[in-house]
């Protein structure tokens, strides 16, 4: 038996008035000791925290086959990590750093131009030229917001897919303080990485490996995918303390024709919809929204950008429960497991796991959590 920890709001009380709509009701104290800097020895060996809105049971990750039930659905993030992140130097000589953010096209002709991060003691100019990784040349055309446009030159023969591919970085976190090596290359890519073009590891799915997926099957729960590539703006910190002011970054997600018709198959037996990691929640919402589907509707394949931002107030169209990892103090992150799972609820299981060591953020350990019908 898994210790029962009663959390101080019930999942049937009634939603408060209170909104959170400040930055600081997000912040949280965590020692540096548990912000994870390395993977467990196998992907499945992490802990899992067990929400329900009025309980909490520690448990591991090999417990979820068993903690789901036959005729639910897993909808994952088949995005791929990019090795987006360079090194270099400008025509003047001062050094740079680049995270490619995102490349124009899907690799098959295009890809000439990016958009990316530089950190640099200047920011560059236009028609500055950035040497990368001593290996090839970009041209800075201008600005999209705080990005910086990239070029290649006519004469450079391979694109930024290929040049990536080749001669980049993976682009681990900032507060993972190792340089990235073979063991990263593997262990900050899920299993089922399919489509290139995310500058972060959706990350609730690393802790799936094969004989997880094996199990989740054999007990009659199904899979289905989406696609969306998490930018660099996941990484940059909310300034606005009135969070009526955050303005939140896009990024670009695909529903397919396969994963609506899953989901109608889940709801049509009394399934329920499992989302792995925010970011297949936030392309599931997102296809809500911008449908106009109202809760348990009928979705339609769908490709687009995204800037919905979910915070507590906001009401869930498909997700039921959500499988997720622990996340930063005032991220808009933590913001949406709040909205998930209640306010209260979550920042007494943030307690629960820091006093009960669970290890933090991307390799850190996960969380199983139940959408609760007054979500604040």
């Amino acid at each position: 038996m898994h210790p029962l920890y009663y959390c101080p709001m019930s999942a049937n009380a009634p939603a408060p008035s209170v909104t959170y709509s400040q930055l600081s009701d997000y912040d949280f104290d965590l020692p540096e000791s548990l912000i994870a800097q390395h993977p467990a020895a196998e992907r499945s060996a992490s802990r899992l925290l067990v929400v329900n809105g009025e309980a909490f049971a520690d448990q591991h990750f090999t417990d979820l086959p068993n903690l789901l039930s036959p005729g639910d659905l897993l909808v994952m993030n088949d995005t791929r990590v990019l090795r987006a992140r360079f090194f270099g130097q400008k025509d003047t000589g001062g050094q740079v750093e680049v995270l490619i953010e995102r490349i124009n096209g899907d690799g098959t002709g295009l890809g000439r131009i990016a958009r990316a991060q530089i950190r640099a003691s200047k920011s560059p100019k236009p028609r500055t030229h950035l040497r990368l990784a001593d290996a090839f040349t970009v041209e800075v055309t201008g600005r999209d917001g705080e990005f910086f446009l990239l070029a290649l030159p006519a004469d450079e023969p391979q694109d930024f897919w290929q040049l990536t591919a080749a001669y980049g970085l993976l682009p681990l976190p900032p507060y993972i303080t190792h340089t990235p090596g073979s063991d990263d290359e593997t262990r900050y890519q899920t299993v089922y990485a399919k489509n290139p073009g995310a500058v972060a590891a959706p990350t609730a799915g690393l802790h799936f490996d094969e004989k997880i997926l094996a199990q989740l099957k054999a007990n009659g729960i199904e899979t289905a995918t989406v696609t969306l590539h998490v930018g660099a703006g996941t990484f940059q910190p909310v300034r606005a303390e009135n969070l009526d002011e955050h303005i939140m970054h896009h990024e670009w997600y695909h529903l397919p024709e396969a994963t609506v018709k899953a989901i109608a198959a889940c709801r049509a037996r009394g399934g329920k919809v499992v989302a792995v990691g925010t970011t297949s929640l936030r392309a599931l919402e997102s296809a809500a929204r911008y449908q106009n589907i109202e809760p348990g509707g009928s979705l339609h394949a769908d490709s687009r950008e995204t800037d919905l931002f979910i915070r507590p107030g906001y009401t869930f169209k498909v997700v039921d429960r959500l499988i997720t990892n622990f996340h930063l103090p005032k991220s808009t992150l933590l913001m949406l497991v709040s909205a998930f799972a209640g306010y209260d609820t979550m920042r007494a299981a943030y307690q629960h796991a820091i006093n009960q060591q669970y290890r933090f953020f991307s390799y850190g350990d996960a969380m199983l959590l139940t959408r609760i019908e007054h979500a604040l």
